[in-house]
């Protein structure tokens, strides 16, 4: 799946005009494709069903049927409406298992994403960040990759502790164990972050095959030599997706890559 669009959203007093990139792909090994994306601005998400889990694929569409449903397009939404679209989506997620269901047969997926909202009259328009397990939100300005999410993940906690290092975390054991997911319990704890929507502004939101195969170096490397010009015909979104494909593709791979000026 590949998408190249542009969109613009008015705001009281200033546009904001949208331009944005999106691929996912099954990868060199896995044969389901349990990566969703949505990029429907205002929001744009990745989803990722949890592998070796009852209906990954199904979890993650599930996210994106329920944001459908609850964010208008093309206006700003709210905070609010935001997080009443992931509690809704953790329910609709809960649905699909069984009564009973434990461990690999609870339907499950990760969510991670934007969406451009109105936070009231003294805050204004912002970007609003979300994430639920281990895709990223990373910030591109100025040169500099910034992970702006903080992964729900047992070598995340493990690294936050001291007791091992980030590099050693690339190849622990446990590096896909996750520690929070939409539908996992019974009430999601969502992390979220309001940035001030203004000028120029780029956002990178990827599942974990992105970043298992790719360092936050060669991620920044790729962003850097091709912001300014499509490689080929390929959008950003494209380049990031084939690199990782080329080093390996162990996973599905989903990219969605937004650029925001804000005039």
């Amino acid at each position: 799946m590949t998408l190249n669009q542009q969109s613009t959203i008015e705001f009281s007093s200033s546009t904001a005009s949208l331009v944005f990139s999106v691929r996912s792909e099954v990868g060199n090994v896995r044969k389901v494709n349990e990566d969703s994306v949505l990029a429907q601005s205002p929001v744009f998400l990745v989803a990722d069903g949890m592998g070796g889990h009852a209906q990954g694929d199904v979890a993650s569409q599930t996210v994106l049927g329920v944001f459908d449903e609850h964010i208008a397009r093309d206006l700003p939404s709210t905070p609010e409406r935001i997080l009443d679209a992931i509690h809704s989506s953790n329910d609709a997620v809960r649905d699909l298992s069984a009564e009973g269901d434990s461990g690999t047969a609870v339907s499950g997926t990760t969510l991670a994403g934007i969406a451009l909202v109105d936070a009231g009259d003294e805050v204004g328009y912002h970007w609003m960040a979300f994430n639920v397990g281990d895709s990223r939100v990373y910030t591109w300005s100025d040169g500099v990759l910034t992970q702006l999410s903080i992964d729900h993940s047992a070598v995340q906690e493990m690294v936050d502790a001291g007791l091992i290092s980030r590099a050693d975390a690339e190849k622990h054991p446990e590096r896909n164990v996750i520690t929070r997911a939409i539908g996992a319990d019974e009430f999601v704890d969502a992390d979220v972050w309001l940035l001030p929507a203004s000028g120029e502004q780029a956002f990178l939101i990827c599942s974990d095959g992105l970043t298992k195969e790719l360092d936050d170096v060669t991620i920044a490397r790729l962003l850097a030599t091709n912001i300014h010009s499509a490689v080929d015909g390929r959008s950003m979104a494209d380049i990031l997706v084939d690199a990782a494909i080329e080093h390996g593709g162990r996973d599905n791979v989903s990219v969605v890559y937004v650029e925001s000026t804000v005039s």
